[in-house]
């Protein structure tokens, strides 16, 4: 029997961790994470399109909000596309991982000073050894990798009065632009209960959380709803990438499995992690050898391949980021949602065809054509 140990309690590990139990149950399996629960305080979403349907039964355990279709809102552009919408909340994933777990299987409050192929080392210098460690702490300090960042702060209110939000809103591009692109996104989990995030694309990845707060605090209020009281708070930054060094990224040497950001699993424009989870965490409990060396390899073959895979969106990123004149980066966006809703749904799978590139690229320029081949190029607008 193999003993596994998954370092980190976010989504990348416990979907691992879900799949596992379902699947292994003779896998000798230990969670570790340091924070209080499992999760922290983060709601994920996916596009219906983007999960293959025979690895859909990864979420069984977890509770998720559906919607049919979505809207999107930009000055010159307004549309609902009809492609389905989930979100699930890290207090479902919490319960889920306790349901399917044994007291034993799981650490929590616990950080992690060491991880290698075959042990990991807790804080208090407490070593556990395994057959195997995946490690799905978060992204890692990684040198080499040109980055923008995705920053938000969203919070869900309850209201007096339904605030008439009827499905998602994945960009409403009205709100003033500042700081790169920015956007609000809107979950109306309930006709009373709403998340709200003011969202960035940009180049400083620091959060001015007061300002963020008070923007989405104003823009609740002008629901006229009654007065809106915050249940809850999540923020995030996360890396969206413009060129980077995937060597860089997955040293080839060391033998540890990797998960989530720190494995380069995410969307590398919408920095969206749930789908790639999902495949991993159906393809590790479908592994025949739960080793290090050879997850390791797995894992890092299936990085190295999406990584080819999606290079075009490098390209994109590029262009958001430094093609667009300040105060234009809205256009890039608004510029891409006129394509068909299959093209728009493969692009959030990260599975575009070339017609689909060559879609994408065709028309009018949302941005100036010279500051665009200087950013495709890589070379100074």
């Amino acid at each position: 029997m193999s003993k596994l140990i998954i370092a980190g309690g976010g989504l990348s590990g416990c979907l691992a961790a879900l799949a596992l139990a379902a699947r292994r149950p003779e896998v000798d399996l230990l969670v570790i994470e340091q924070g209080p629960a499992f999760g922290g305080n983060h709601t994920w979403s996916f596009f219906d399109t983007d999960i293959a349907p025979g690895q859909r039964w990864v979420l069984d355990r977890i509770g998720a909000s559906h919607w049919a279709d979505y809207d999107v809102r930009f000055p010159r552009r307004s549309r609902t596309i009809a492609v389905g919408y989930n979100s699930m909340q890290s207090e479902a994933l919490d319960a889920a991982m306790k349901q399917a777990l044994r007291p034993a299987q799981y650490r929590l409050g616990e950080a992690l000073a060491e991880v290698g192929p075959a042990h990991v080392q807790l804080a208090n210098g407490e070593r556990i050894e395994a057959d195997a460690v995946i490690d799905a702490r978060g992204p890692g300090r990684v040198e080499g990798q040109q980055l923008g960042w995705q920053k938000f702060l969203g919070r869900t209110y309850r209201f007096a009065r339904p605030h008439g939000v009827a499905r998602p809103m994945i960009m409403d591009a009205t709100v003033p632009q500042t700081d790169g692109y920015r956007f609000h996104y809107l979950l109306p989990f309930s006709d009373r209960e709403l998340l709200i995030e003011d969202t960035y694309y940009s180049v400083d990845p620091s959060l001015d959380r007061a300002t963020l707060g008070r923007n989405v605090d104003q823009a609740a209020a002008g629901f006229g709803a009654g007065k809106p009281v915050m249940i809850q708070e999540e923020t995030g930054v996360l890396p969206v990438l413009l060129r980077g060094d995937f060597d860089a990224l997955w040293p080839s040497g060391d033998g540890v499995p990797r998960l989530g950001l720190r494995g380069g699993f995410f969307h590398p424009t919408t920095s969206y992690s749930l789908p790639d989870a999902v495949a991993n965490a159906a393809v590790i409990a479908g592994h025949r050898d739960l080793r290090s060396a050879s997850l390791a390899t797995l894992l890092r073959k299936r990085a190295e391949q999406l990584w080819r895979d999606r290079g075009f969106f490098q390209t994109l990123n590029r262009m958001l980021f430094q093609a667009a004149n300040p105060g234009q980066e809205y256009r890039v966006l608004e510029h891409f949602y006129r394509l068909p809703a299959t093209t728009v749904a493969r692009f959030y799978g990260g599975r575009l065809s070339l017609s689909d590139k060559l879609r994408i690229l065709s028309g009018r320029p949302p941005v100036p054509i010279g500051r665009a081949v200087a950013a495709i190029f890589g070379r100074a607008a």
